[in-house]
């Protein structure tokens, strides 16, 4: 139980809830994602009424810190960094530099983490991969299939285990999935990333090392093909 008895009798009652709940978040270590007590519970903790948590809860909403989803409830989240990448990548210009530079970073960290997902990626990983690439193959749009490009790279970050990674990769995107956007201006480039998709999980599979980097590096590579130079 979170003992709220030494916070001093300043501010409104719902100031005090909110530096409880605070306070909750980081002794329990919870982080993105976590859902916190229910109101009920909350109100228990702290010695407080329902309407004072729910208004505390508020404020963290209107702070972007918390999220309400249904059958969860309160989830911590940080729509603060999501707004700024949601701005950044309306703003960024998709030229063949930036292409370059976006994809340049993804390689420093898919690529090198081989080793890592040999050891990770088991057979309920790589069927879960088959199913998402299976699902771009099929998808009517062209948005669709880089939303689900997007999901299979975020869901190869996750099997690796790395939760900085995973948080890095869900900041970013806004960003990448537009980046994707413009790699797949045609059919014919979602199915280049298909079989692309499927190189990857095979080497995967077999633990090949330079068929993986060999694949992923060509992967990140294709898109480039579907934008324009910047003009001198």
């Amino acid at each position: 139980m979170v003992d709220t008895a030494d916070v001093k009798d300043r501010g409104s009652a719902v100031d005090q809830v909110v530096d409880a709940l605070r306070r909750l978040m980081r002794e329990r270590n919870l982080g993105l994602g976590d859902a916190l007590p229910s109101e009920a519970e909350l109100a228990s903790m702290f010695n407080a009424s329902r309407n004072t948590v729910r208004e505390a809860i508020r404020i963290l909403k209107a702070y972007g810190i918390v999220e309400s989803r249904q059958k969860v409830g309160a989830v911590i989240t940080d729509r603060r960094q999501q707004a700024l990448m949601d701005l950044f990548s309306f703003a960024i210009d998709i030229s063949a530099e930036s292409f370059l530079d976006i994809q340049g970073f993804r390689r420093l960290i898919e690529v090198n983490l081989s080793d890592l997902l040999f050891e990770t990626a088991d057979e309920t990983a790589i069927d879960r991969l088959r199913s998402i690439n299976d699902a771009m193959k099929a998808a009517s749009t062209l948005a669709e299939a880089a939303a689900l490009d997007f999901r299979f790279h975020a869901a190869l970050i996750g099997f690796a285990g790395n939760q900085t990674l995973s948080q890095v990769y869900g900041i970013l995107q806004p960003l990448l999935q537009r980046l994707m956007e413009a790699g797949k201006r045609s059919r014919e480039a979602v199915d280049s990333a298909y079989n692309d998709h499927r190189a990857i999980i095979e080497a995967l599979e077999q633990r090949d090392r330079i068929a993986y980097a060999y694949h992923m590096n060509r992967h990140l590579q294709a898109g480039l093909q579907f934008i324009a130079p910047k003009a001198v």
